[in-house]
């Protein structure tokens, strides 16, 4: 039996970011179908492991002295198919525009090549006292040339 190696926090490349979800039994309802709640875990860790892999170590995050977090400040989700247990997911993440002290992210969740979510996330750089906080050019440079 050959074995497929799939990298823990996903993997970069030309259209973005992909990382690869099983669905477990607590991400489903009753009937056996993940539960529309449970798709936001799924895209929240996309975002993470896609920072992750750009270098972006958010539990570390310093900008001009001061801790930093990324925060979602607005979401627009389509559904459009549902997932069942032991599906496995793609979730897709490639950035639309950073600038400034927020980025616009486009997120779609995949089980093979039917397409079942859709999601348009704005992030928000903000410090310890909620106050935005411009992301470094370093930083939009990396998420733009995905």
């Amino acid at each position: 039996m050959t074995q497929i190696m799939i990298p823990l926090a996903g993997e970069l490349g030309p259209d973005g970011h992909r990382l690869t979800q099983r669905v477990y039994y607590e991400d489903t309802d009753f009937s056996g179908v993940v539960y529309h709640a449970r798709y936001l875990h799924f895209l929240e860790r996309g975002r993470t492991d896609f920072l992750r892999c750009l270098g972006v170590e958010q539990a570390e995050m310093v900008v001009d002295g001061e801790k930093a977090a990324f925060v979602v400040r607005h979401m627009e989700i389509d559904f459009l198919a549902s997932a069942r247990m032991d599906d496995i997911l793609t979730v897709l993440t490639r950035t639309e525009t950073a600038a400034g002290a927020r980025m616009v992210l486009r997120q779609t969740i995949l089980k093979d090549q039917t397409q079942l979510m859709e999601a348009t996330v704005t992030i928000a750089l903000i410090n310890t006292a909620g106050r935005p906080r411009r992301l470094s050019m370093d930083l939009q440079q990396k998420m733009l040339n995905m």
